[in-house]
C-alpha cells in the first residue's frame, strides 16, 4: 500500500522543510483584519513578530479546504491509497475533521493521530511513524509507540503579554489590567487529560516565579535522556535562555532546543510568552 504524510504548519516546519523528509504539509491560516495569510508561506514569523508588536490582533484557522482537497486529489493520482496525518489537535482546531471527510469523499483510506497539542511534538510524531513504518513495524508497533507519545506530552504556556490576551477577548480589559497591576502570571496547559483545549494550571506572582513552578511541575515526570523538551518564546530568547540553562541544570540527560513558538500559537498568546513542551520519544 502506498502510503502518504501529511501534517500542517502547526508543526513550525515550511512546506519545502517537511518536503525534504517525504512528508507533505499544508499551511494553517492566519488573518489580520481583511488580510488573510498561509503560514511560513505568505508570511514568515518574522512579520508575525512585527505585527504582535505593533498590537495587531490576529485569528487562525484550519488549512484552507481547497488546499487540502488539492494535496489530497494530487497524492491520489499518484497513487497513493492511505493518508496517515499528524495535524494540529481537535481541541484547537477542526482541520482533523475536514481532511477526513475530504478523504472519505475521494475514496482513501485515512489515519489521523490527536496529539491534543501541536506543534514540536507534532513534527516528531509524524517522522517517528513514518520512519517506525518504512522500518518495517507492524501497525500495533506503531500504535504503541505514538499512544506512549501522546499520553507523556505536556504542552505548558505561560503568556507574557495579558494585554494581548485582553484585545484578542480571551481576557476582559478589566481582569488583564487588575492581574499585570498585582503581577499575576497565569499558567496554561494542555494534553490529553484537557482534551487538548488550554486550561489554567496555576497563577502565580511574576514570570519568575512561573519559570520555578513549571520546573517542579516537571519534576513529575523525571525527565532523562529518553526524554525530548522544546523551549519556544515570541520574542523572548533572554527568557527562553534563562529556562533552558535551569533546565539543564535539573535535567542534565534531557534532550533540549530553543525555538521560535509556531506561528499560529504565538498570534493568540503575544510577545513575551514563553511555551514548554516535553515528550518521552520512542
Amino acid at each position: 500500500m502506498k502510503i502518504a504524510y501529511v501534517t500542517d504548519s502547526g508543526s513550525g516546519r515550511s512546506i519545502d522543510e517537511q518536503a525534504a523528509d517525504g512528508i507533505y504539509s499544508l499551511p494553517l491560516q492566519i488573518m489580520e483584519g481583511s488580510n488573510s495569510y498561509q503560514d511560513l508561506e505568505t508570511i514568515s514569523q518574522s512579520s508575525i513578530i512585527s505585527l504582535l508588536e505593533q498590537k495587531k490582533v490576529m485569528t487562525t484557522s484550519q488549512p484552507s479546504p481547497g488546499l487540502i482537497t488539492d494535496l489530497f486529489e494530487n497524492l491520489k493520482a499518484q497513487g497513493v491509497e492511505m493518508i496517515v496525518a499528524v495535524p494540529i489537535c481537535n481541541g484547537l482546531s477542526g482541520t482533523i475533521s475536514t481532511m477526513n471527510a475530504i478523504a472519505a469523499d475521494l475514496g482513501l483510506q485515512f489515519l489521523s493521530f490527536d496529539t491534543y497539542t501541536t506543534a514540536s511534538v507534532e513534527n516528531y510524531l509524524i517522522h517517528r511513524i513514518k520512519q517506525l513504518n518504512e522500518e518495517g513495524h507492524s501497525p500495533m508497533e506503531v500504535s504503541v509507540s505514538v499512544e506512549n507519545i501522546i499520553s507523556s506530552c505536556e504542552t505548558i504556556v505561560i503568556p507574557g503579554d495579558l494585554m494581548h490576551l485582553a484585545r484578542s477577548g480571551r481576557l476582559t480589559a478589566s481582569a488583564a489590567r487588575m492581574a499585570t497591576l498585582l503581577r499575576i502570571t497565569p499558567i496554561l496547559h494542555l494534553n490529553r487529560e484537557t482534551a487538548g483545549k488550554i486550561d489554567t494550571y496555576d497563577k502565580v506572582i511574576s514570570m519568575r516565579r512561573a519559570m520555578k513552578r513549571v520546573l517542579e511541575h516537571m519534576k513529575e515526570a523525571n525527565l532523562d535522556e529518553n526524554w525530548h523538551l522544546t523551549i519556544t518564546h515570541v520574542n523572548a530568547i533572554d527568557l527562553a535562555e534563562t529556562f533552558y540553562h535551569q533546565a539543564q541544570e535539573m535535567f542534565p540527560k534531557a534532550e533540549m532546543e530553543i525555538l521560535p513558538l509556531c506561528s499560529p500559537v504565538a498570534v493568540h498568546v503575544g510577545i513575551g510568552s514563553l511555551c514548554l513542551q516535553y515528550f518521552r520519544k520512542q
